[in-house]
């Protein structure tokens, strides 16, 4: 089973982050990654048509992520396990998250 975050700068679409079979994998769009213009979403994620592999939630994706109280809120109203990242990413990390980074569950 796969499950999709649409990953944004600004609100360009840049990539898409996506959780398949307990692994992890980032992948920028080729649009953007042609686009001169565009900057990496982070030093972490330089802009290259390589897919990034992990075992566990990026760093830089957990890092968009609230913690204490927000997130014990968050959790309570959406009915999201705390220990399950990538759906917490994909449900919180749409709006008002710090720097130029969202993650959306849909294609906008």
């Amino acid at each position: 089973m796969s499950e999709t975050g649409y990953v944004y700068y600004l609100e360009r679409l840049a990539g898409k982050v996506e959780r398949r079979n307990g692994r992890y994998y980032f992948e920028y769009l080729d649009d953007y990654i042609n686009d001169p213009s565009m900057p990496s979403i982070s030093v972490t994620f330089p802009k290259q048509e390589k897919i990034f592999e992990s075992d566990v939630l990026f760093p830089f994706f957990f890092g968009l992520l609230a913690e204490g109280e927000l997130m014990e809120m968050q959790c309570r109203l959406l009915r999201i396990d705390e220990k399950d990242h990538f759906t917490r990413l994909r449900e919180t990390a749409g709006w008002e998250t710090i720097g130029a980074i969202t993650v959306r569950k849909h294609e906008d």
